[in-house]
């Protein structure tokens, strides 16, 4: 009973809550006991990823005077932050869009939920803060250096929340993600942007006929196959990991984190793509391309410390596992996308 009332005494903020990775935050924090809210812009998020009983804000993250107003309202105690742009050739492409909408805009929220006192804050970070570590398994110790601006993009927004939480009455942490993929086991929400770079989105486009080849990114990196080597995290697994960190830091407010979200494996494109042949029992077609700009040839995490700071147990950490449920996504959504626009 003490467990629920302090759940429901922490209001939570998720910005980007209609997109992917947000989306299932938001189903994992209700389905925690959680009181939750979510801010988008919809530039790449979806109104029906949101569950129609939780409060939605259409607006920007850098609208100050708006999430004051939330904040506000809502009684908000801790912020989960989704919101940002994540393909790295665009990044190196167009830098100051990332450094606007991941750096930003960033310090703006922070900056927010400093002036309203919320005392806790989930940062979505990235494995390309690290930029190409010369170790097989990447640790938090690993220096971070990012070859990109989309990693250099995340990264100062985790300095930010560090300076920040020795300046102010609040902790934060930085969660790096690795390769994320599938979609929520009971099909409410998955990754439904048009366009999509995640291998495993574009291969079960390609399966279903809405792409007619998976293009292969660079066939010479120094991994066993030439192709390059990902730890691919089950988008729930990584949802519940945002949450049991939130617990942690409710429970000590002195303490911040920063810890990998990854299950310390590796999988190769040609690996991932003859799981997707697997799972359908068919046959992907396989274009070859040059190496994109930006793209590291192998990361895989070390994990030892999410499993020894938090008591995660991955549900779902299995290759033909979360291909599946990221094909039962790309089935039903074109139904849900028929439903929404009719219902608009």
């Amino acid at each position: 009973m003490a467990q629920t009332r302090a759940k429901l005494a922490h209001p939570v903020l998720v910005t980007g809550g209609a997109g992917y990775i947000g989306s299932h935050a938001v189903l994992a924090l209700r389905d925690a006991g959680f009181p939750v809210a979510v801010i988008d812009n919809l530039t790449t998020g979806f109104r029906f990823a949101v569950p129609n009983d939780v409060p939605f804000f259409h607006g920007d993250i850098e609208d100050a005077e708006l999430l004051a107003r939330i904040f506000e309202s809502q009684g908000t105690r801790a912020v989960m932050h989704f919101a940002g742009s994540i393909v790295v050739p665009e990044s190196v492409e167009n830098p100051l869009k990332y450094y606007h909408n991941n750096t930003a805009k960033s310090r703006v929220l922070i900056d927010a939920a400093v002036t309203a006192g919320v005392p806790h804050f989930i940062f979505s970070s990235t494995a390309a803060t690290y930029g190409v570590p010369d170790v097989e398994r990447v640790s938090e110790d690993c220096p971070q250096v990012p070859i990109n601006p989309y990693g250099w993009s995340k990264l100062m927004t985790e300095q930010m929340l560090s300076d920040t939480a020795a300046a102010h009455a609040m902790n934060f942490c930085a969660l790096r993600y690795f390769n994320v993929a599938g979609a929520d086991p009971q099909g409410r929400t998955g990754q439904s942007t048009a366009g999509a770079t995640h291998l495993i989105k574009v291969a079960v486009e390609a399966v279903l006929g809405k792409r007619d080849h998976v293009a292969v990114f660079g066939t010479d990196f120094a991994t066993p196959d030439g192709t390059g080597v990902r730890d691919y995290i089950h988008v729930s697994d990584l949802a519940s990991a945002h949450v049991l960190a939130l617990e942690a830091l409710i429970a000590d407010p002195a303490k911040s984190l920063a810890m990998n979200c990854g299950y310390g494996q590796g999988f190769s494109v040609m690996e991932v793509l003859d799981a997707v042949d697997r799972v359908t029992g068919g046959s992907l077609v396989r274009r070859l391309e040059p190496r994109r700009a930006g793209d590291p040839g192998c990361l895989v995490s070390d994990n030892a410390r999410i499993m020894a700071t938090l008591p995660w147990k991955p549900a779902h950490a299995d290759l033909d596992t979360i291909v599946a449920h990221a094909l039962a996504w790309e089935e039903k959504l074109g139904s849900i996308r028929e439903e929404s626009a009719w219902a608009a």
